[in-house]
């Protein structure tokens, strides 16, 4: 195994990226626990807010971190130390923000409700793709009787090419296809071609009235041949989304994406 290692990941120069890799699954993770202890009500953490009323999410710290992992990482000048350290820093400082981003995406807390799944899918997505420039090999590495420029032409258009699948499955809502076909291209080729989830950002811009119907249905039968085994194993790292939750004083369903009307006071 350490052999393996050795030769596969720090000899090719790919040490930083594995421990980016490392601090962002490991803070992922973490966060994940605490985070769920809080909402259980169990051990020593505790939801904190401010004297002025403001709650500070842990994406806050993840910005700072992340900032500073990135300043480190291009002052470093090659020293094998600083660069690890920026690498830890970037990987959990990514982490942070990336498990509020469903938070982001809606300047809305929602991280415990079903639109906040969306936080654990990119978490996932993103954690394969680094995986993926861990394991896979060096684009622009010139085999025999090949030039410098047809390998860079071939590994731009072949990678391009697959990096615009998975964007495209990303578009069409389909986190989770989207994170296996970062590592099996094919899948992601295949996705990034079929129907779009009838509420994505896809079928928003492109799709008629009776394409997004099709979608529809088309969605409705995957879910239930697919849904609920996909979703037991997103809920049982970030957690079961909950069935209610308060906006604005209003008590919605979960997967409610507008804001309340205003009451009119008398």
């Amino acid at each position: 195994m350490w052999t393996w290692f050795e030769r596969e990941v720090i000899d090719r120069g790919r040490l930083p990226l594995f421990l980016a890799l490392l601090a962002f699954v490991v803070t992922f993770l973490i966060t994940r626990l605490i985070t769920r202890m809080i909402r259980s009500g169990r051990g020593p953490f505790r939801d904190r807010i401010s004297s002025s009323g403001i709650h500070v999410h842990h994406a806050v710290p993840g910005v700072l971190i992340l900032i500073v992992g990135a300043f480190a990482g291009i002052s470093t000048d090659g020293d094998p130390w600083g660069t690890a350290i920026a690498a830890l820093l970037v990987g959990a400082g990514t982490s942070l923000v990336l498990d509020e981003f469903a938070l982001l995406l809606r300047l809305d807390d929602v991280y415990w409700s079903e639109e906040g799944r969306v936080s654990v899918e990119i978490v996932a997505l993103a954690a394969a793709c680094l995986g993926l420039a861990i394991v896979s090999a060096n684009p622009f590495q010139v085999d025999e009787g090949e030039t410098l420029a047809i390998t860079i032409v071939t590994t731009v258009v072949v990678f391009g090419w697959h990096l615009l699948c998975i964007v495209v499955c990303v578009a069409k809502r389909k986190y989770r296809i989207a994170v296996l076909g970062a590592f099996v291209p094919m899948l992601a080729l295949f996705s990034s071609l079929r129907l779009a989830r009838p509420n994505s950002h896809w079928a928003n811009r492109f799709y008629s009235d009776h394409k997004r119907e099709r979608a529809r249905r088309r969605s409705e039968r995957y879910d239930k041949r697919f849904g609920d085994r996909l979703t037991w194993a997103f809920d049982f790292v970030g957690g079961h989304p909950d069935e209610q939750r308060d906006r604005g004083g209003v008590v919605l369903p979960s997967d409610a994406s507008e804001s309340p009307e205003p009451t009119e006071s008398v």
